[in-house]
């Protein structure tokens, strides 16, 4: 077996020692830790990167960031999440026609819509931030459901419930459903939570390909979908698009 990887317990070292410490600089890290200099400088970069530490401007000191915060549910605080969308969002909405929304995994075995970006018509229209979504029924749910064994698990445990006739209920069929999805990239609900409507989204993923949510737009299906009710892969293509530049927004590669 191989064994341990020098450079990740170096790393969490530096964690352990900010978090028992508080601020400080490179050359006490490195001296705590037993480090060169340069070897120290670099770990910390990589880790002020990723945001799990924050430098101070003025002293130049080091100390944990808020990104930790996110690593016991694997997602972004919602503002967060929505501020580094929301142009992005809006952009999708102006190519598209269509209202957009992005979702991150609510408290339970569900999604929640944390940002909301009306279809640029002019119709009236109710906002839906804070609503809650079944993961399974839905084009942002299984885009999670595909990035989130623990969320699969829980809507796979409780008997998903059928919305309407198209909406899939049966386990066996939803865990392909999501296999297909995780492949794909992309995730579609075709009358699969309210009648007449449709749904495309894709995922925003963070630091080293972690999905962290999903955006995608919803509509009516003659508008999303061609007359075989196959999703027309223009909208698609600006779905994917929207999530890749959020994506690199959020620091993926």
């Amino acid at each position: 077996m191989p064994g341990p990887i020098q450079s990740i317990e170096r790393a969490a070292a530096v964690l352990r020692l900010l978090a028992r410490s508080g601020r400080l600089g490179v050359g006490e890290i490195a001296g705590a830790l037993g480090l060169a200099k340069p070897t120290a400088h670099g770990i910390l970069r990589t880790l002020r990167d990723v945001g799990f530490v924050e430098q101070d401007h003025d002293s130049g000191k080091y100390r944990l960031g808020a990104a930790l915060r996110e690593v016991g549910t694997g997602y972004l605080d919602p503002n967060d999440l929505r501020s580094r969308a929301i142009n992005w969002a809006d952009g999708l909405a102006a190519r598209t026609g269509e209202a957009v929304r992005i979702a991150a995994r609510a408290g339970g075995d569900g999604v929640v819509v944390v940002h909301h970006v009306f279809r640029p018509d002019n119709t009236e229209q109710a906002l839906e931030v804070g609503q809650e979504l079944p993961a399974h029924a839905t084009a942002l749910g299984k885009v999670l459901l595909a990035a989130d064994a623990d969320l699969a698990a829980r809507v796979l445990r409780g008997t998903p419930v059928a919305l309407t006739h198209r909406t899939l209920a049966d386990p066996d069929a939803l865990t392909r459903e999501i296999a297909a999805v995780r492949q794909a990239g992309w995730a579609a609900e075709i009358e699969e939570f309210r009648s007449g409507t449709a749904g495309l989204a894709a995922p925003l993923r963070s630091h080293g390909g972690l999905v962290v949510g999903a955006i995608g737009v919803a509509g009516v299906v003659d508008r999303l979908c061609d007359a075989r009710l196959r999703p027309r892969a223009r909208l698609v293509g600006y779905v994917r698009e929207a999530a890749g530049a959020v994506s690199r927004e959020l620091g993926a590669q």
